[in-house]
């Protein structure tokens, strides 16, 4: 790797990263979606208050936002690591968006379209595991703890059949994806903790119509 390929590959992804779906989709609506439900600007908080629709749109956005600058990396140098810098440049930018006074998602939706470019058959695979997950319990974070683990663990396995010093490179990059991912759910996890957390339930959700007013927590 040339020292200005990764400069340029974090500096793009990052960047790339801070495009906030979540709050274009609410502003089309004239809303503003850090203002409703929980406040957090993913796919969760627009399904619960625009519905399954607008939350799949939103959820395939940031896939795909994660998705571009990992494949373009990818096509353009063959280089797994730099894959995997883009990788956790995308979602930090995501999570910490300087354009958003670093108050952003949490990161799964865009971490699943890195995993989409490095894997793509292991990660749909993972994505339906995660949604029979919510179905049956009702909790969107209990399958983003399903996808963080799984991908993570998986990849970070087959990271052991690379190259030096490739396999080392890739496993730390995991393992950074990996503590970002659960830093951002640190709410989710104490709520669960102490059985406050919230349910959304996807069927409900699908019947769902687009208010215009506020929608509390």
């Amino acid at each position: 790797m040339i020292w200005w390929h990764i400069v340029l590959t974090v500096i793009c992804s990052y960047l790339f990263g801070n495009i906030s779906v979540a709050r274009m989709v609410s502003k089309s609506q004239k809303q503003d979606i850090t203002k409703l439900g929980s406040g957090n600007p993913g796919s969760t908080n627009i399904l619960r208050n625009y519905g399954l629709k607008m939350g799949i749109l939103n959820l395939v956005l940031d896939i795909t936002k994660g998705v571009v600058p990992c494949l373009t990396v990818w096509l353009a140098t063959q280089n797994i690591c730099l894959l995997y810098i883009s990788g956790v440049s995308v979602i930090v930018g995501h999570i910490f968006p300087v354009f958003y006074k670093f108050k952003g998602g949490k990161g799964i939706a865009t971490m699943l379209g890195v995993f989409m470019v490095a894997d793509p058959l292991v990660t749909l695979i993972v994505i339906a595991s995660a949604t029979v997950c919510w179905l049956l319990f009702k909790y969107g974070s209990l399958s983003s703890f399903l996808c963080i683990t799984v991908l993570t663990v998986y990849e970070g396995i087959k990271a052991k059949s690379f190259v030096e010093p490739d396999k080392y490179i890739v496993s730390v990059l995991l393992f950074v994806i990996f503590c970002l991912t659960w830093f951002a759910h640190r709410s989710n996890i104490k709520r669960l903790i102490i059985g406050k957390e919230s349910k959304v339930d996807l069927i409900a959700s699908a019947r769902k119509k687009i208010k215009n007013n506020t929608v509390g927590k």
